[in-house]
């Protein structure tokens, strides 16, 4: 097995430069870095990746946590975070915390304990304070921690207001939003601005709150049957994806028309709202920007790469389906 002096007498350079070129760690001259790269591909030197994190002080390895991995949204969106800090060197360590803080918890001590070298994070469980502790890095998703940990979110003022004008534009007047419970989280402005929007036009809005890490199938199906039943006449529905298509699997159930009796808007826009028919109308997250984004940021702390800012919010935009009548020349699925 070749060494990193083989490299280095076969590039004809000595060993400090080929571990600065191979460790990236500062300045080597292009033609230096074409001898010491075909000399590594010759001898097929493959670095010792212990050592190497040893010596910068870093595992390699980045912890995300997302609040269930059952959930579309968030499974889509650690796939592509994988891939990006994959695509950047760095391996990744995901925690699925379902609802529970002590899990949460195990992987901020394995940041204090150096295990990983920082952790993006989604899920909500645990108390802020035990984030706010860390002195390492952290990137949050959708969630306020205050200035010291960065956020990388969408637009939910944004999509709030244009799930609201869907709703205006398929004339409704009593609409049912489904909203999650949490606090200091970007998501929370969504619901917020579409209840404004359409009470100020006069549209009657009922709110179902629920669980925030409640992502079963089964809870959400209960909810539908309980709303539907108690308020037949509800005209439209918004609420995440899982929550508009558990709506619209009851309303078809009981007989209604869509869009044309009830109309449905999602929120995320993932491969289940385009897996039912009619294909659900949903406000998109743009997930793979979201994911890199937020490796950017975090890798950015890491590795003293920049400053990163405190607060980056990403625009959202609409999936057009059957559930809304396609005004405005919208296109449809």
């Amino acid at each position: 097995m070749s060494s990193i002096r083989d490299v280095a007498k076969e590039a004809g350079v000595g060993v400090g430069t080929v571990s600065r070129a191979l460790n990236k760690t500062g300045y080597v001259a292009p033609a230096t870095m074409k001898k010491i790269e075909k000399a590594v591909r010759k001898l097929e030197y493959t670095p010792n990746e212990l050592a190497r994190n040893l010596y910068r002080n870093r595992s390699g390895i980045v912890g995300l946590i997302v609040p269930d991995l059952d959930h579309p949204f968030f499974s889509c969106l650690a796939k592509n975070i994988e891939m990006e800090l994959y695509r950047q060197g760095y391996k990744t360590m995901i925690c699925n915390a379902v609802g529970i803080s002590d899990r949460e918890r195990e992987y901020l001590d394995m940041l204090e304990r150096n295990m990983v070298d920082g952790i993006i994070t989604g899920s909500h469980c645990l108390d802020g304070e035990e984030y706010l502790r860390q002195k390492k890095p952290i990137v949050s998703i959708d969630r306020d921690f205050g200035p010291q940990i960065p956020i990388v979110g969408s637009n939910h003022v944004m999509g709030g207001r244009l799930a609201a004008e869907l709703m205006l534009c398929n004339h409704c007047k009593k609409v049912l939003q489904i909203s999650g419970v949490s606090p200091n989280i970007f998501a929370n402005e969504r619901h917020v601005t579409f209840q404004e929007i359409l009470e100020g036009e006069h549209v009657q809005v009922l709110q179902e709150a629920m669980d925030w890490n409640t992502f079963e199938w089964d809870a959400y199906y209960g909810m539908a049957q309980k709303i539907l039943k108690k308020h037949p006449d509800i005209d439209g529905v918004f609420g995440g994806d899982l929550g508009a298509v558990a709506c619209m699997n009851v309303a078809l159930q009981r007989g209604m028309k869509i869009p044309e009796d009830i109309c449905f808007v999602g929120f995320d826009a993932t491969s289940i709202t385009r897996m039912v028919y009619p294909v659900v109308t949903s406000i998109r997250q743009n997930v793979e920007l979201l994911a890199e984004v937020s490796v950017n940021t975090l890798l950015d702390r890491v590795e003293q790469r920049k400053n990163v800012p405190h607060r980056q919010i990403l625009d959202v935009d609409i999936q057009f389906g059957q559930t809304t009548l396609p005004e405005n020349g919208a296109s449809i699925l």
